[in-house]
């Protein structure tokens, strides 16, 4: 049977979506799947940070070229999506937490991020709202966020007039091996035939591979998430803690975000299925903690957003080994920032160029148990 697509991308968020637009501008014939709608799983729901400061030291490049792809988002995607830049600190409140900031901070430094160690005045004086009880903190003046639920709406355009098949609402159940390429199934029926296929599908990746007859453990987190009602201007900058547990941003009507990856309940199968309470409370008045001038605002909505780890919590992006023509993306830990930089890279190797940085082997993770995948002729 003759493939209906050059390549085949499952999985739509903001990483799979970059892979499949620049090949789709490389030349290919290109699907794109995904069990829901385009970037509305976790890259429409999650806090939207652009941070060096929570990026692992050895992502710091990626992050700063996924910065300014996020920042010139008109110019390659075509649509505004409510990327802004701004000052970024990283707070100590306590003596542990200051010797985990000069660490974090010496090792991205060391890794060209331009963050530096400042004084708690030096920090009140850029920022007044932060709380002057601080101990030190570290400063970027490279950081910002993008407003995520905007990102689908510009991807969607950017997909369409590249001529990217969008097959949504259709969760895959199986791929097949089908000669040279891979026949996939979704649900009510729906099958296709790629030559290639790119696994992108976030914290389903697990199952996905178990799908090709490979094995890799992935961790699913339930990150709460909370916006509060307009307020008045409280806060200049981004605002985390040296320990990861608080992101904090003010929009420009006045909302302010409060995350940091304080788990609710649920998993890859259900999603995200309720706060604990006791994580959103102390999420909230570690904000009010950082901000002083939160306790003037309400609580709005909470949402859950699921974000997708490794054993070793660094990447998978490359070849799957020992099946030709399959490829993986994902699992980046804080990896919003630097996702549309991750998808340009892998479509760089797919139209036969050499990647700009280095990719992240699967490999290192990944067990083959193939024997139990099934094959057609």
């Amino acid at each position: 049977m003759s493939a209906d697509f050059d390549i085949a991308i499952i999985g739509a968020g903001a990483m799979g979506a970059t892979t499949a637009l620049h090949l789709a501008r490389g030349g290919m014939r290109v699907a794109l799947i995904d069990r829901g709608e385009i970037c509305r799983e976790a890259s429409g729901v999650n806090a939207g940070t652009l941070t060096l400061h929570m990026t692992r030291a050895a992502l710091i490049p990626y992050a700063m070229k996924g910065r300014e792809l996020w920042l010139t988002a008109e110019q390659w995607l075509g649509r505004d999506v409510g990327a802004r830049s701004a000052p970024g600190f990283s707070l100590a409140f306590t003596e542990a937490e200051e010797e985990m900031l000069v660490k974090r901070a010496a090792a991205r430094s060391a890794m060209g991020a331009p963050i530096r160690l400042i004084s708690p005045a030096e920090a009140c004086a850029i920022d007044p709202g932060i709380n002057p009880a601080i101990r030190a903190a570290a400063f970027c003046a490279l950081d910002g966020h993008v407003t995520a639920y905007l990102t689908g709406r510009a991807y969607r355009q950017a997909l369409t007039a590249a001529g990217v098949t969008m097959v949504e609402k259709i969760p895959v159940s199986a791929i097949e091996q089908q000669g040279s390429g891979y026949l996939i199934h979704g649900t009510c029926g729906t099958r296709l035939s790629a030559k290639r296929i790119v696994l992108a599908g976030g914290v389903w990746l697990e199952s996905m591979l178990a799908m090709l007859g490979l094995r890799a453990a992935v961790k699913c987190l339930i990150n709460q998430l909370v916006i509060t009602e307009r307020m008045r201007p409280v806060m200049r900058s981004v605002v985390g803690i040296a320990n990861g547990l608080l992101s904090l941003k003010q929009f420009e009507n006045g909302s302010v975000l409060i995350g940091g990856g304080w788990q609710g309940r649920g998993d890859p199968i259900r999603g995200g299925v309720e706060p604990i309470p006791d994580n959103l409370i102390g999420n909230i008045r570690l904000a009010r903690h950082a901000i002083p001038a939160l306790g003037e605002t309400r609580v709005v909505r909470i949402w859950l957003g699921l974000e997708s780890e490794t054993a070793d919590a660094m990447p998978m992006i490359g070849p799957l080994p020992g099946m030709e023509g399959a490829y993986v993306i994902g699992c980046v830990h804080s990896g919003y920032t630097s996702a549309p930089y991750m998808g340009q890279l892998l479509a760089e190797l797919i139209l036969g160029g050499e990647p700009e940085m280095p990719l992240f082997d699967p490999a290192r993770l990944i067990e083959n148990t193939a024997s139990s995948v099934r094959t057609v002729a």
